[in-house]
């Protein structure tokens, strides 16, 4: 096995990947804008007509109202969640903040904590 070659090779690979995705993705932003001004026109011609939609042969657009909600204060919100007990953690996701947790096992060795964990064993390859 000639190790140099495979890394030489894996390099080239990458390499090939990392351009394909770079070309994609301004192609894609181009597309993107493009769509994007498309949108526009169809919202503003909604408003303006007072129309909730638009049926065509080509196909349907419709108005669709999406909202996100973020905290102003994280320390605030945190201390509303606490404040109202359990309902208070059905207003978030329930994920792990990956890093963090780490470093927290790694601070506190004796604490075994009701997780299940994952490891995958993995090569990284980097240019010399």
């Amino acid at each position: 096995m000639n190790t140099e070659k495979i890394i030489r090779a894996y390099i080239k690979l990458r390499d090939a990947r990392d351009e394909l995705r770079h070309e994609y993705q301004e192609k894609d932003s181009e597309l993107l804008a493009q769509q994007d001004k498309l949108e526009q026109a169809l919202l503003e011609h909604a408003k303006a007509n007072n129309l909730d939609s638009m049926k065509t042969r080509a196909g349907i657009a419709y108005l669709r109202t999406k909202t996100r909600y973020n905290p102003a204060n994280w320390d605030a919100f945190k201390k509303f969640l606490s404040e109202l007990g359990e309902d208070g953690y059905n207003l978030v996701e329930q994920r792990i903040q990956q890093s963090n947790f780490k470093q927290f096992l790694e601070e506190n060795p004796d604490v075994i904590p009701p997780v299940n964990s994952d490891s995958k064993l993995s090569i990284v390859v980097r240019r010399a």
